[in-house]
Parts: C-alpha cells; structure tokens; sequence
C-alpha cells in the first residue's frame, strides 16, 4: 500500500461529500437538468437505464468492499 492508495480514498470520499452537499445528485447533472426536460437516469450519462438509476448504489457497495479489504490488509 503507498500513500497514493489513501489519495484515492480520499479523493472518493470527498466525492461522496459533494454528493451529500447536492443532495445525492452530480453537480453536472443539476446544471443539465436546467437545459433538458428528460426525466429519465441516464439523460446525461451513457449507461443503460438500469445501471445509470442504481449507480451510487453499486459504485459505493464496490467501493466499500474494496475499502474493507485495504483495512483487512493494512492492520491484519
């Protein structure tokens, strides 16, 4: 493990924060939602439908999986 490891933890928990300050919404997707009418997930991302309104879901339970297996790791 390196410091580069801790980087990219941070860097994805404070994602997560701007997440929780824009109300679990992108900050992107809050400007486009101004420029379009679509109502569907995937109106500003290119992913299938299905993927694009379960995402944070997925990403986040992979992300703390991994995150487990760096602390099982480091202080195993």
């Amino acid at each position: 493990m390196t410091i580069y490891t801790w980087i990219g933890i941070g860097i994805i928990v404070g994602e997560g924060l701007v997440l929780l300050l824009f109300k679990m919404y992108c900050p992107l997707t809050v400007l486009a939602r101004r420029y379009s009418d679509s109502e569907r997930h995937n109106f500003d991302i290119f992913l299938p439908e299905w993927l694009a309104r379960y995402n944070k879901v997925i990403f986040t339970s992979l992300f703390l999986l991994g995150l487990a297996l760096v602390l099982y790791q480091r202080f195993a």
